[in-house]
């Protein structure tokens, strides 16, 4: 109704707010503004709706946890509410109370299947998305109690001999519980497998828990009843739960009764929990004999699970076939590089997605990194799906769009569509030709001006950006990606044969990097030294982790650039913490794919300093092989975004990737990653195939001695064959002569 736009709803507000004696939100809303560069676009409404939902849930959290912590809680709200831990949060006048401290969990599930059942670092399973959890416990006749969230320390690991398994065991006062949590297929759908042993030298029961909560927080649930033949729990009147074996002893309790972790032992059997506010919780007993092993098999179907069971029950196998495959006598390089290579196949369905829970959805920052990782990795089929998903997630205008003031998704949606094509030396499809050049005519339109005596003048507008870099501002994080894309689309408009629209976008990418070469110059006379900021309205900051796009992985400037240089040198020394990077911004943690970038660029320009990196980001990783977006620096644990970071996985595999070989320019880059500890006689080295712009390479790395090594490759090339440098650190660096497939080299001052 267009009269609605004409009623005075600021006046009206402002007086209701007044009213009540609230704050004036107009002029509050007004002063926020002004800390931000001018925008056509504040804070992105999806990120407000995905704020919304989590603070939703950490306002009832804050009604529930602090009031009775005497229930046997998730292992975050055990440690965060414990005043004698370093992940103690006091709560004061915090509204809602969120996880901050212990942002960890491992997905398990097949692939192509979209539902990814989750494990925390107790053990604690979330089979369907964002519902309530299984927990198992251990509890002894003369009342001892084995609960794995309040326990000290575990063993968890992450099972990848016969698909993906988390294996979980705790041990205290002659009590041994075991529980392994893995997605499998049955009568062609896939179904999640919870398997339990526990023993006591005391004898007891082995309690598996039905618990209102997830890793989040509360998550409700209002029935629970046990079937006529005690082998099944139907849940809000959704059969979801069945066992191997009957229930021996069976409990069940409301809010208002407590936890039924209180009523373990009472004598009275309940089949039937209801609980009108959403917290019932429920057990299930089954006897255990001093010391005797007692196995419980729960199978507990998936919700709606779309999935594509292609290859059956060999569908890892299927899935990894292609891959490329690594081999180092370092086992933690070996075991994370073989939990990413999972974790990228596990989250690329269809879309790729960020995480398995709170970033379980798709962005095109994210989508460039994973499907690059996907590429790198030879999981070509994988990568072209999601790259086929991308033109109808395009606005009229040519907009990729996955949020809006997201200035930089074009530019990566262009350059990961011309990596494709580099790395498998394929043409565009003809699917995308619209779509690439749409992209790139929206870039060119998008860019403001460049007449006039701004910082600012011929960049993208003021936008929100990769939300970690700050309030909305002018971030060359947005350029640098909007340069790379027009250079993208000009390749592309060349195989497409629009030779006009390639001469268009090349002449296009040179009057933005002129632009952008104009406002970089007057920051170095700003600041006083070479240097590139996140804006050209920002001191050097934790901010400018996002500058260094310009050298990795878009290769706009040389590996030795001195104004790259001037950022990496400022960030390793007033940004790390624990030897990783910390970001002050949004994330206020350690984040190891930020500083897998750091690493990347010293690594492309010789500089031993990658490897501390390198080494610092494996140590923060989860025993599951997992980082979560940003870790805190005390507990260890996640305190940011999703618990298994994808991004950060495609990451790990990129930097593996590299060290051992990359492009630069018209040649290849071999082993001047490949750590001089992995060298080890009689352990050769191996990796590939590993698909490059040139073609697939596989290649060996032998050490005959201390002081020489053999350096084989093979290359099934779809481009005149490349030349091939070796640059083996503490090696002297040798170029291979044209026609060489392998070379000697020896130790010598690098």
């Amino acid at each position: 109704m267009p009269w609605l736009k004409w009623l005075p709803w600021r006046f009206l507000i402002r007086r209701i707010a007044r009213a009540h004696g609230f704050l004036d939100p107009v002029a509050l809303l007004a002063r926020l503004h002004r800390f931000a560069q001018p925008s056509e676009v504040g804070e992105p409404v999806e990120l407000l709706r995905a704020g919304m939902v989590f603070h939703a849930r950490g306002l009832i959290n804050s009604r529930v946890i602090q009031h009775n912590l005497d229930w046997v809680w998730p292992y975050w709200i055990e440690r965060q509410f414990d005043p004698e831990d370093d992940a103690f949060v006091p709560r004061a006048f915090s509204i809602t109370h969120v996880n901050l401290s212990h942002r960890n969990w491992t997905a398990i599930g097949w692939p192509d299947c979209h539902e990814l059942p989750l494990v925390d670092p107790r053990g604690m399973l979330t089979p369907w998305f964002d519902g309530w959890s299984l927990d198992c416990w251990l509890v002894t006749d003369d009342g001892q109690c084995l609960l794995p969230s309040r326990v000290e320390s575990c063993r968890q690991r992450l099972d990848m001999h016969s698909g993906l398994a988390v294996v979980t065991e705790t041990r205290q006062h002659g009590m041994r519980l075991r529980n392994e949590a893995r997605v499998r297929i049955d009568s062609g759908s896939p179904v999640c497998h919870l398997q339990l042993d526990g023993s006591s030298d005391s004898g007891g029961w082995l309690v598996l828990a039905l618990r209102p909560c997830n890793p989040e927080g509360i998550s409700f649930v209002h029935r629970v009843v046990l079937s006529p033949e005690r082998r099944a729990w139907t849940i809000d009147g959704k059969q979801a739960l069945t066992f191997n074996l009957p229930v021996e002893r069976h409990h069940a309790c409301d809010y208002r009764t407590g936890d039924v972790a209180i009523h373990l032992h009472d004598l009275e059997d309940q089949t039937e929990g209801v609980c009108e506010v959403g917290m019932v919780t429920a057990a299930g007993l089954y006897r255990l004999e001093p010391g005797q092993k007692r196995t419980l098999e729960v199978m507990i179907s998936l919700p709606e699970a779309r999935c594509v069971p292609n290859g059956g029950n060999d569908a890892w196998h299927d899935a990894m076939h292609e891959s490329c495959r690594l081999q180092v006598p370092d086992e933690q390089v070996q075991f994370l590089y073989e939990a990413a290579l999972r974790t990228l196949i596990l989250h690329s369905p269809g879309d790729v997605w960020p995480g398995p829970y709170t970033y379980k959805r798709f962005w095109f920052r994210d989508a460039a990194f994973i499907i690059h990782a996907l590429l790198c990795a030879g999981l070509t089929g994988r990568a072209e799906r999601a790259l086929d998903r991308f033109p109808a997630q395009q606005t009229r205008r040519g907009y990729f769009h996955s949020q809006e003031g997201e200035w930089d998704s074009n530019g990566q949606a262009l350059w990961i569509m011309q990596r494709f094509c580099a790395l498998t030396g394929q043409p565009p499809k003809q699917a995308w030709h619209r779509a690439i050049l749409r992209g790139a005519r929206w870039i060119v339109g998008k860019r403001l001006a460049d007449d006039g005596d701004f910082p600012h003048a011929g960049l993208l507008p003021a936008g929100f950006s990769a939300e970690h870099l700050g309030p909305n501002d002018y971030y060359y994080w947005d350029d640098f990606w909007g340069v790379a894309g027009l250079h993208a689309a000009a390749a592309l408009g060349g195989s497409m044969g629009e030779v006009a629209a390639q001469a268009e976008f090349a002449s296009a990418a040179e009057a933005f990097d002129k632009a952008v070469e104009r406002s970089l110059d007057r920051d170095g006379r700003r600041l006083d030294r070479a240097a590139i900021p996140a804006s050209p309205y920002r001191r050097l900051d934790a901010g400018a982790i996002g500058s260094l796009a310009v050298g990795y992985p878009l290769q706009l400037c040389q590996p030795e650039d001195e104004r790259l240089f001037g950022t990496i040198e400022f960030l390793m020394e007033h940004c790390r913490v624990k030897g990783g990077f910390f970001q002050d911004m949004i994330h206020a943690g350690i984040n190891p794919y930020l500083t897998l970038h750091m690493a990347q660029v010293l690594l492309r320009a010789g500089d031993p300093r990658y490897l501390e990196l390198m080494d610092t980001v494996a140590a923060l990783a989860s025993p599951t092989g997992q980082w979560p977006e940003a870790i805190h620096p005390r507990t260890g644990g996640g305190c940011m975004g999703d618990g298994q970071h994808v991004w950060a996985a495609a990451e790990w595999v990129l930097m593996v990737r590299n060290c051992f070989v990359r492009e630069e320019g018209d040649r290849l880059i071999v082993g001047a990653g490949v750590a001089q500890r992995w060298l080890v006689a009689g352990s050769p080295l191996t990796f590939g195939p590993a698909p490059t712009t040139f073609g697939p390479l596989s290649l060996t790395i032998d050490t005959e001695t201390q002081h020489r090594v053999r350096v084989s490759w093979q290359g099934n090339w779809h481009t005149p064959v490349p030349v091939i440098e070796v640059r083996l650190p503490g090696f002297a660096p040798v170029t291979a002569p044209p026609g060489e497939t392998s070379i000697y080299i020896e130790r010598g001052q690098n």
